[in-house]
């Protein structure tokens, strides 16, 4: 009886050993995953921030009067064009502030690559708008397409604008 339980014993033993490794195991495979999804996101990151910056710049160029700055840091990477004009009518002074920006939000823990736009003309808030896709499901032309139809939206409602 007690070679039974010793037998018994070392199985259990071995069990609870490899069950030990096994998680051992797929944690570092979670790791491994985890630094490919950040790997990823710093990949998307700089192409997507390279394409913000010359849509930025592109706008900025045609309107005499923006100014261009690239962003980075906490709200994100990417790049603004704003200007801010002083208009006197009837002997009235008034700030007129117009202001496109958009950044790739830095990595989570939710692993999404989060694209934000805000646009403002006029003292008037275009829109503010984010964007997000998993990071492991991010096709990347869709977030191309949405940069450059942002800065073209707010190209035509700045040039509307201006004119009045």
């Amino acid at each position: 009886m007690s070679d039974d339980f010793e037998s018994r014993l070392e199985s259990a033993i071995s069990r609870g050993q490899r069950r030990a490794d096994a998680k051992v195991s797929q944690q570092r495979q979670s790791e491994l995953s985890a630094e490919e999804i950040r790997r990823l996101h710093t990949s998307y990151r700089l192409s997507l921030s390279d394409r913000i910056e010359s849509a930025i710049n592109r706008v900025a160029d045609h309107f005499p009067g923006f100014q261009s700055e690239s962003l980075f840091g906490e709200v994100g990477w990417g790049s603004a064009c704003f200007r801010d004009d002083l208009r006197i009518v009837s002997g009235q002074r008034t700030n007129q502030y117009s202001r496109l920006e958009m950044v790739i939000r830095p990595h989570t823990d939710l692993n999404v690559l989060d694209l934000k736009g805000k646009g403002t003309v006029m003292n008037r808030e275009l829109f503010n708008r984010s964007h997000f896709v998993a990071v492991s499901e991010v096709e990347i032309e869709e977030f191309e397409r949405l940069i450059d139809s942002w800065a073209i939206e707010y190209a035509e409602v700045y040039a509307a604008k201006s004119r009045s």
